[in-house]
């Protein structure tokens, strides 16, 4: 039976191997040998790796890819991918070849702006609320010019703070939203500090205050939000629409007739709307681990994003107009190409150095290609050839080496399912007939 434990992070590195093994691995396991076999022989950037978050016991390996042949706004890119799906990066690589020819992608930031609430209770009267906030709010932003002075010299710093009735929602509720501008920061310590100080010198401020008639706001928590509709980036391809024409498939007129269905399908119905947008998430997360930034913040972001007009749905849209095919997307992404591991991660450095050292709002249209592109990749292969065909060549690989073929044996069943299909049985069924 496994044992609790009390200051397991102030345990050695070897201290909690040896307590994880003991109660959750049997004696004959390789367990220790396979944690230690992932630790980087450099002891300075292990150590690195160590502090990056607390109780580290190794290091968990993700492949680093490239895509290159990204034409955005006439400048030529490779973008780094970190994702362990097999045909990502191929997809994303064939989607930038083909606007390549044809233009390139085109991008535009819509804005920058990201929110954080503080969210308190009041039981008093509104109307007398809101003329108070009125009163003191020149006191609540003066608070934090200590904080906000050196992102006011890179050109940000607090944009708005608004009092909001959300009383209609829940009784009592109500929140002090400020807007900020983090510039190349993602920005969300410089932000939760903020409100953490507006938080404190409002509760200073209304403590007995006899303007609120003896009502005491009660604060709840301050916090920045991960939905960030007004942190918003288009990206965007288009051509005429008899270039869209696929050998041995459809005229140009056919696909972008497919295409735009496929892609209606998705704006009307969630089920393939979820799908349809982790396609998009495909291209977007790779891009946004390989530089350091939070996916799991732009992952709840986009998809609230996706569901703001009452329903999930598609976040890429297609039309065709006047022989003029365009395929686009607005996506809200908040990025950032300073603080956190952008300037502590070796990987991450070279990434961003790859990318010419993008501005956080360049870096926002870099990865809202990569969505782009992925989807493209996606939906066109969805719409001709069926998305397993391509899917599980790439996975051929990984087949190979769950089932133990070795190299010879790899090289002979990947010239032999160049021209079959690949399916785990097919594989399994090849290479047992291979070394019959």
């Amino acid at each position: 039976m496994q044992q609790s434990v009390s200051g397991f992070s102030k345990f050695s590195k070897a201290e909690k191997i040896n307590w994880l093994i003991s109660n959750y691995f049997n004696e004959n396991s390789d367990a220790k040998s396979v944690l230690k076999s992932y630790w980087n022989s450099n002891e300075k950037l292990q150590q690195l790796h160590d502090e990056f978050i607390e109780n580290t016991i190794s290091n968990f390996y993700m492949p680093f890819g490239i895509a290159p042949n990204f034409l955005i706004n006439g400048a030529l890119y490779t973008l780094p991918m970190t994702i362990e799906e097999s045909s990502v990066v191929a997809a994303a690589s064939n989607a930038a070849k083909f606007w390549w020819s044809r233009g390139g992608f085109k991008t535009s930031v819509i804005s920058t702006t990201k929110i954080g609430h503080v969210h308190f209770m009041f039981e008093g009267n509104s109307t007398i609320l809101k003329s108070y906030f009125e009163n003191i709010k020149p006191q609540l932003l003066e608070s934090t010019k200590p904080l906000t002075k050196n992102m006011e010299k890179r050109g940000g710093g607090i944009l708005d703070l608004k009092l909001v009735d959300c009383t209609k929602k829940m009784s009592h509720y109500f929140q002090l939203e400020t807007t900020f501008e983090t510039k190349d920061a993602m920005g969300a310590n410089f932000i939760n500090s903020c409100l953490e100080q507006i938080a404190s010198t409002f509760e200073t401020l209304t403590q007995n205050s006899n303007a609120l008639k003896g009502y005491q706001p009660k604060i709840v928590m301050s916090i920045l939000s991960n939905y960030v509709p007004e942190c918003l980036v288009r990206a965007e391809v288009s051509c005429r629409v008899d270039e869209l024409t696929l050998d041995g498939h459809f005229s140009g007129e056919e696909f972008a007739e497919k295409f735009m269905q496929a892609v209606r399908i998705a704006e009307v119905e969630p089920y393939r709307a979820v799908t349809h947008n982790k396609g998009i998430m495909n291209g977007v997360d790779a891009v946004v681990i390989a530089t350091g930034n939070d996916f799991r913040a732009v992952e709840a972001g986009v998809h609230a994003y996706a569901a703001k007009d009452g329903h999930y749905a598609s976040l890429s849209h297609a039309s065709l107009d006047n022989g003029i095919f365009k395929f686009w997307m607005d996506i809200p992404l908040a990025l950032g190409t300073v603080g956190g591991l952008t300037g502590l991660h070796p990987m991450v450095k070279l990434a961003l150095e790859m990318l010419g050292k993008p501005s956080a709002p360049q870096l926002m249209e870099i990865v809202a290609v990569a969505g782009l592109a992925q989807n493209f990749a996606a939906l066109r292969s969805l719409t001709t050839t069926g998305i397993q065909k391509g899917h599980m060549k790439m996975h051929l690989l990984n087949i190979l080496n769950q089932i133990g073929a070795n190299t010879t044996e790899k090289e002979q069943l990947v010239q032999h399912f160049k021209t079959n299909s690949v399916s785990h049985r097919a594989v399994v069924d090849a290479l047992k007939n291979l070394r019959d």
